[in-house]
């Protein structure tokens, strides 16, 4: 007789791949990730919440019980979840290595070392009783956020793609702060001794002028000097303004680039494009428009004209209809065969949690699928096949719109 799974524990694989779908995957605003998401960073915001408010030390006084409390239980969770993490991602690579492989991989990754970073500094100070090195560390913690946010990860992964030109731009402003030091050095050396009477201190009202800041504690007082320094302030400008426009438009593209993929990937497993070429997607990529409704909010009321069809990327919706209630969630679409046969909505669609959509306009509908003969026969083998589903809100579309326009003559 053949054993069943209990008592098998964290040497599950199942058990793994769930808590790993947990961790890793980008949920939808209403799973169990997204809670989970939501506990990690509330953690994290109270954490770095009380080294804050620790450094002051009427409050440390005051409360530093509940601080230290906070401070520990904020740390254990920031432990487990790296275990857990530490566990869960054998297997789940693309190298396809061993467990170890996997493990170490993790380990020495970025995120790795913001997930051990977050934890074990904190840890040995608090036990070696280090207090004000302890709230020097509670910043860590809040490079947690790169793995939520992103934001964050597209700001990064921006500026790593733009890394050779950063590289450039400070190896110009390092050209730039040696020859106006220099300059200075040379005309102001016997002038302000104590000021300018060497390169490095030269350097430093250098970097000051430069980055626009001008503290003013080291200022020329010679007229070439001076005029030295109008120089120095006006490449200051494009010393800040070249390596902002090289990672605000690198963001830019990088934002485009990851609502691109995710659009793709969304309209790729829509049976409706499966078949398409990536030219033809991105053609239809360009016609469809965002939109977000709240939960509770009426998308479509039943007897509206049918002006689009929808693609659901995250949430779902309940469709009332005269007999029966259906509900759709991310990844599905509807709308289509309404469009094909102009019928009008036999039941009205609502968010039953916030949800994104991808709309498709009825007349960029029918142009797509006039200038395309091959999604215009997959649309209708589509709506054959979704008719044969009672269950579908396409059919009971198509029986709303018969009835109403009546039989035939």
């Amino acid at each position: 007789m053949r054993p069943g799974p209990r008592g098998r524990g964290l040497r599950d694989p199942d058990l793994r791949d769930r808590l790993y779908e947990l961790l890793e995957h980008d949920p939808l605003a209403y799973s169990a990730g997204s809670r989970f998401i939501k506990f990690i960073i509330g953690v994290i915001v109270l954490n770095v919440l009380t080294m804050i408010l620790t450094s002051v030390p009427e409050l440390d006084a005051r409360f530093g019980t509940p601080f230290e409390a906070v401070t520990i239980l904020s740390l254990i969770v920031f432990a487990l979840e790296y275990l857990a993490r530490l566990w869960t991602v054998a297997g789940h690579t693309q190298r396809k290595g061993s467990a170890l492989s996997d493990r170490l991989g993790y380990v020495f990754s970025a995120l790795g070392l913001i997930d051990l970073m977050a934890f074990l500094p904190a840890s040995i100070v608090l036990a070696t009783g280090g207090h004000a090195t302890l709230a020097a560390l509670g910043v860590l913690p809040f490079f947690k956020l790169i793995r939520y946010s992103p934001a964050m990860r597209s700001l990064l992964a921006a500026v790593h793609a733009e890394r050779r030109a950063l590289i450039g731009c400070i190896v110009i402003l390092i050209g730039a702060v040696l020859t106006f030091a220099s300059l200075l050095y040379a005309i102001e050396r016997d002038v302000q001794p104590s000021k300018l009477g060497t390169i490095p201190d030269a350097m430093w009202w250098a970097i000051v002028t430069l980055g626009t800041v001008g503290y003013g504690d080291v200022v020329p007082v010679t007229p070439l000097g001076k005029l030295i320094s109008t120089f120095a302030i006006m490449s200051g400008f494009a010393m800040i303004a070249l390596p902002v426009a090289i990672i605000s438009t690198a963001f830019a593209e990088e934002v485009k680039r990851r609502d691109f993929v995710v659009t793709w990937g969304m309209l790729a497993r829509v049976p409706l494009f499966s078949h398409l070429s990536a030219a033809e997607i991105a053609d239809i990529m360009r016609l469809l428009r965002a939109r977000t409704i709240e939960q509770g909010e009426v998308l479509v009321r039943r007897g509206d004209t049918a002006s689009s069809m929808y693609f659901i990327t995250a949430g779902e919706v309940e469709i009332a209809l005269p007999s029966q209630h259906v509900r759709l969630a991310d990844g599905t679409f509807f709308g289509e065969i309404a469009l094909l046969h102009k019928t009008k909505r036999s039941g009205t669609v609502t968010a039953t949690r916030k949800t994104r959509l991808l709309v498709l306009d009825a007349q960029d509908f029918h142009a797509l699928i006039a200038r395309m003969p091959t999604l215009a026969d997959h649309v209708h083998t589509t709506a054959k096949a979704r008719l044969a589903d009672t269950g579908d809100l396409a059919l009971a579309e198509l029986a709303q719109g018969e009835q109403e326009e009546g039989p035939p003559a």
